[in-house]
C-alpha cells in the first residue's frame, strides 16, 4: 500500500489559490492525505471571514486531522535546535516534521530544504 501524505501550509496555501501544479498534484493523487493540527493553526492565520473561510473549512474536512501531543511538540523543540541554525527549519516545521515521521507519512511541501531530517520529501510544485 501506497504511503499516505501529509500536507504542509505552504503546498496547501497554492492550492487554495488555484496554483496549477498544485491543483493538478491533487487532482490526480489517490493516497490519503492528513494535516497537523499547526498547519489548521498557519492556514487559519491568514484566512479572511466569510467565503473563504468556508472554503478553507470544507478543504480541511477531506483530510485526516492530526493533533500534536507534548511528546511530538518536545521532539520537534529538538529537531528545531538541531536543523534551525543550518537549514533554516522552524519550530512548526520541525514538528509537522516529527508527525509525518511517526505517522509513517510523506511529506508534501514546496520547502524540502526545511526538512532535512525526512527522506522521500515530495515538493509537487515549485514556490512563486
Amino acid at each position: 500500500m501506497a504511503q499516505s501524505l501529509l500536507l504542509d501550509t505552504d503546498f496547501l496555501i497554492d492550492f487554495l489559490r488555484g496554483q496549477e501544479q498544485a491543483v493538478a498534484f491533487m487532482e490526480e493523487e489517490s493516497r490519503p492525505m492528513a494535516v497537523s493540527a499547526l498547519t489548521i493553526a498557519e492556514l487559519h492565520a491568514g484566512v479572511r471571514d466569510g467565503e473563504e473561510k468556508d472554503q478553507l473549512a470544507e478543504l480541511l474536512s477531506l483530510f485526516s486531522q492530526i493533533p500534536v501531543d507534548s511528546d511530538t511538540a518536545a521532539e520537534g523543540g529538538l529537531l528545531r535546535r538541531d536543523y534551525g541554525p543550518s537549514h533554516g527549519t522552524g519550530l512548526i516545521d520541525a514538528i509537522v516534521a516529527v508527525t509525518a515521521l511517526r505517522h509513517g507519512l510523506r511529506l508534501v511541501t514546496l520547502n524540502a530544504r526545511h526538512y532535512p531530517m525526512l527522506s522521500g520529501v515530495i515538493v509537487p510544485c515549485r514556490k512563486r
